[in-house]
């Protein structure tokens, strides 16, 4: 890699262009096929939506789609680590740059959290099918949300499974783990392969019965009716993290201009599409109040019949696997994260030193898998999601904004891939994620603005004192 100055932007180029659209889209679908479709669904159809969880997901989805433009032209222009960090730093400057780089703290940490606390309930799932029953106080969160600010005792301990893989997996991080196209690939196969086998089969199973009525009548302003979908749409957007990582890949993308939204756009609709279908099945083999689980798709596989137990089994297994790995790449991008905002004197520099043998960012991954194991061992998975959700629209919708800024303040730098219909797309990108945010629950709310609150504490005291510009950073036009 070497760095070149063009039209007055530093950039950083030229990695092996050998991503093709293809290869792309599976990039989005491995990474977004996770805790959303094997938990957030059958949680949200029986706490907020019923079976109208499914215009949840297009609402959610939509907003995503107009997003990751957003993400495609900055990925293609800015090929550095660091996300939309990286590209709020370079247009706006170091405070914009903190903000979003705060939130996509929360997001990845609450986001890892998340999704193990998931595979947990599969994994106990998994076990049992083999003979060994994990003690429920030694498998769950000692927490549970009733709502609001009602954090109460469960009666559990500890969530011991959960708070293992984040262990693990930090550890495989700080030793180094080299990322195997093969494995991802078989990942991703087996995932999709357990999705569209409890479609097909589910499929013969729906009794409309369970349909209707389509959106539930209103039990109040949150719960069920269209007030309940506005909140579901927030709730489910979670089921869409990770699809930026495929804007991330710009730089070793082939035709970039096409490829990049290709792949952005087709690993949305085909998991949009796959949300929906299982939304079908998981509301229409029983009815939507028995899903509020831990392993929701487990229980509509059961309710199928008694000889769907293989697919039980299955799903279990395929689960268990597929929602590991998406820890492992959640947890590999926090660290990223945080190495990116070390790097430009956001953090302190112990977070971008480097292993002398194992060449990981080894304090800042220790740091983050302590952190994120300790959520995980004690919180429960719907507060963790909706921290996400929260933290990530927020990031969305400035990454929306700086397209529309960059465009007038920075007209002529080289852009290989354009969002089309400028402003529209920011704009609409900027309203839907809005609209969800709005749809979030006020605690959340709350929640996030002690977070920011004490991001800004940390800017003052440090970010502010210490930032440096990047070498990256674009310059008047």
């Amino acid at each position: 890699m070497h760095v070149n100055e063009e039209n007055g932007v530093v950039r950083e180029h030229e990695l092996n262009r050998v991503l093709g659209p293809w290869q792309l889209i599976a990039l989005g679908i491995g990474i977004i096929i996770g805790a959303g479709i094997f938990v957030s669904t059958g949680k949200v159809a029986a706490e907020y939506a019923g079976p109208g969880v499914m215009i949840a997901y297009l609402i959610a989805g939509f907003g995503c789609a107009l997003a990751g433009l957003c993400y495609a032209e900055f990925s293609a222009m800015i090929p550095v680590a660091g996300s939309a960090y990286s590209y709020s730093f370079a247009t706006f400057g170091k405070f914009a740059a903190w903000i979003i780089g705060w939130d996509l703290i929360l997001e990845y940490l609450a986001a890892g959290s998340a999704v193990a606390v998931a595979w947990a309930g599969y994994f106990n799932g998994l076990m049992a099918d083999i003979g060994i029953h994990v003690p429920e106080h030694l498998s769950a969160p000692p927490l549970k949300w009733e709502g609001g600010l009602n954090l109460v005792a469960s009666g559990a301990t500890i969530n011991l499974p959960a708070t293992g893989l984040v262990l693990g997996l930090t550890a495989l991080l700080v030793i180094g783990i080299r990322a195997s196209a093969n494995f991802n690939s078989a990942m991703v196969i087996l995932k999709l392969a357990v999705v569209l086998l409890v479609i097909g089969f589910g499929l013969q199973y729906i009794n409309m019965d369970n349909l209707t009525p389509f959106i539930p009548p209103a039990v109040d302003s949150e719960h069920f009716g269209w007030g309940g979908i506005v909140r579901a749409s927030g709730v489910v957007f979670f089921a869409y993290i990770g699809f930026d990582c495929v804007s991330a890949a710009a730089a070793e993308a082939k035709n970039p201009q096409r490829n990049v939204p290709l792949g952005i756009l087709g690993s949305l609709g085909i998991c949009t599409i796959l949300y929906l279908l299982m939304c079908i099945v998981m509301t229409g083999v029983t009815h939507y109040s028995n899903l509020g689980v831990s392993k929701p798709v487990s229980v509509a596989v059961q309710a199928m019949g008694a000889n769907m137990d293989w697919l039980v089994k299955l799903t279990n297994f395929g689960a268990t696997l597929g929602l590991g790995t998406v820890v492992l790449g959640l947890l590999l991008g926090q660290s990223r994260i945080f190495y990116a905002m070390s790097r430009d004197g956001m953090l302190p520099p112990l977070f971008s030193k480097v292993h002398p043998r194992f060449r990981t960012p080894y304090i800042s991954t220790v740091l983050i898998g302590g952190v994120a194991a300790v959520l995980a061992a004690f919180l429960p998975e719907d507060l963790l999601i909706e921290l996400v959700a929260i933290g990530t629209l927020t990031a969305f919708v400035l990454v929306c904004l700086a397209v529309i800024v960059l465009r007038k303040t920075h007209p002529n730098v080289p852009r290989p891939f354009k969002v089309p219909l400028m402003p529209w797309v920011p704009i609409g990108g900027m309203a839907v994620c809005a609209f969800m945010i709005y749809g979030l629950p006020l605690d959340t709310k709350l929640r996030w603005v002690v977070w920011f609150v004490l991001g800004m504490g940390a800017y003052f005291l440090y970010a502010r004192k210490n930032a440096k510009t990047p070498s990256y950073a674009l310059k008047r036009d």
